[in-house]
């Protein structure tokens, strides 16, 4: 007697689909790191000021101040200007006194253009000496 073999063919089944969480976990690590780590690269160097205070004047000299209002207006000590008298008034006192100081104040609403104008003025007529005037918080 012969024994055959009993033989199933087995059914294979396709699989059609990857499972995709193992992937998802790693894309949102990446994510997390990279959204940690770009502001640091973005920063560079990290820097710390120095604290500094400013050196009183000398009650002989009073500082020259140069104001621009909103409208862009140019005043020297509280008196209307041109740009291009300015330019002439402050030539003037560089060559009267080398260390003549000068304070700008500019108007927050004010183009930044319009004050860097006046810084270009008073480093052409070589005045070193001059402050930007914020308002203390």
């Amino acid at each position: 007697m012969a024994l055959h073999r009993l033989s199933r063919k087995k059914q294979t089944k396709i699989i059609n689909n990857i499972d995709m969480t193992s992937l998802i976990d790693l894309t949102f690590l990446l994510l997390i790191t990279f959204i940690i780590t770009m502001p640091a690269i973005e920063q560079g160097i990290s820097v710390r000021l120095p604290q500094a205070k400013s050196d009183v004047l000398p009650a002989d000299k009073k500082p020259n101040t140069v104001s621009l209002d909103v409208t862009g207006k140019v005043f020297l000590n509280n008196t209307e200007i041109l740009l291009d008298d300015l330019e002439q008034t402050l030539g003037v006192l560089a060559a009267e006194d080398p260390d003549v100081a000068v304070l700008i104040r500019g108007d927050e609403r004010l183009d930044y253009g319009k004050i860097m104008d006046v810084v270009k003025i008073l480093y052409k007529v070589k005045i070193t000496r001059m402050a930007l005037v914020t308002q203390t918080e």
